[in-house]
């Protein structure tokens, strides 16, 4: 018996380059989750467009000045609720949710981050990576809760940070990752392979992951081919 796939909505603030590998992952047969619209707090987000030209319902829900947060976010849920959405995927969106509106939507809101949590929450951190001195850096796609980067983890990608990098080279190798990683994250959530309960992920059953049915994407996988001769020749 095939279960109805879960109405999914994507909020952005900008390009929204993982917004456009969550649609093409959900174009799939067999996907477990629909992409039924796309949000912006922002009518300027070029990934407003993007999705449109995708084939999927996009519109902005943009905070005017005069708005309180508690008003802005009473206009985002129902926009998501016109769009029957049983799941969010926050995708580059730049707005903290109040706890009010993470309670409401606790187990079925999830986020990606550009690093391997608990460390370097919040901004700028591939530039924390590098000073850091790190050689593994990667992604997380986690459920949301109030406080900010810090809820349960549904699956991280490694990548390595190879010598000579920059921010602008280390943030395009973790992107490759994220892209791959979110749509992964999704499909578990979606297909109810796992849950939030009592501030943990819990996992159900197999998973739907190719690399042995670990949540875990280790660096080779995300590293091009120039990466690799790199790689190569600085490991024993």
């Amino acid at each position: 018996m095939t279960l109805p796939r879960k109405r999914t909505a994507i909020l952005i603030s900008g390009r929204g380059s993982n917004m456009a590998a969550l649609i093409a992952a959900a174009a799939e047969p067999g996907f477990p989750a629909e992409i039924v619209g796309v949000l912006s707090d922002r009518s300027d987000a070029p990934g407003l467009q993007a999705a449109q030209s995708l084939g999927v319902t996009a519109r902005a829900v943009p905070r005017q000045d005069r708005d309180t947060n508690e008003a802005h976010e009473r206009a985002l849920d129902a926009a998501l609720s016109r769009l029957k959405a049983e799941l969010i995927c926050l995708a580059g969106y730049m707005r903290v949710l109040s706890p009010g509106f993470v309670q409401k939507w606790q187990g079925r809101l999830i986020n990606i981050h550009p690093a391997l949590l608990p460390a370097f929450p919040g901004l700028d951190t591939h530039r924390r990576a590098l000073e850091a001195g790190l050689r593994v850096h990667g992604a997380t796609v986690h459920f949301v809760t109030a406080a900010v980067d810090d809820g349960p983890i549904i699956a991280q990608a490694a990548v390595p940070v190879l010598i000579g990098d920059g921010e602008a080279a280390l943030a395009e190798r973790v992107l490759r990752a994220e892209h791959k990683l979110y749509p992964i994250a999704l499909a578990l959530l979606a297909g109810g392979k796992v849950m939030m309960k009592d501030g943990r992920a819990v996992f159900e059953g197999e998973t739907l992951l190719e690399n042995g049915g670990t949540t875990l994407i280790s660096p080779a996988s995300w590293a091009g081919p120039s990466d690799l001769q790199d790689l190569a020749r600085i490991t024993p």
